[in-house]
């Protein structure tokens, strides 16, 4: 009784992320100022922490949500690393800019992690899932070791 509770209450707070989430792919606006971008990516970053954490216990439509907000999530990182974001409480280094392709191509593989993960969320494929959690839990250490102070 419990898990089932645990369950849909995930479900519900994943699927509300992606329905009035600020990331969520139809209500995206990019950051307008520095200060912004570093408190979007913020926001972005411990939400895609959050799913990561529990995501591993879910199942069917709540994997698919899940996985879901983190592809749209990880198909905004760009849009908030604008150049001269290094403002405030940001702890981005300037590698970032200074080695685009390599930062970008993490986010990449985010991405395409998370398309698998909904593929194989819908299909049933507890393996195939778990895999694109892995992947996408690599992406945020690899992006962290190489270009957060």
């Amino acid at each position: 009784m419990h898990i089932r509770k645990a369950s849909t209450m995930a479900l519900a707070s994943i699927l509300l992320a992606g329905v009035v989430g600020v990331f969520a792919q139809e209500a995206f606006t990019p950051p307008a100022t520095p200060e912004e971008a570093v408190t979007m990516r913020k926001a972005l970053m411990r939400e895609d922490g959050g799913i990561l954490r529990s995501a591993g216990n879910l199942t069917g439509a709540e994997a698919v949500a899940a996985m879901t907000t983190l592809r749209d999530n990880y198909s905004h990182i760009p849009e908030l690393f604008p150049e001269g974001s290094i403002v405030g409480d940001s702890e981005a280094l300037p590698a970032i800019w200074e080695n685009w392709e390599a930062f970008t191509a993490i986010v990449d593989t985010g991405v395409a992690a998370a398309e698998a993960g909904i593929v194989a969320a819908e299909a049933g494929d507890a393996a195939g899932y778990a895999a694109a959690l892995q992947t996408l839990q690599g992406t945020c250490g690899q992006c962290h070791q190489q270009f957060r102070s």
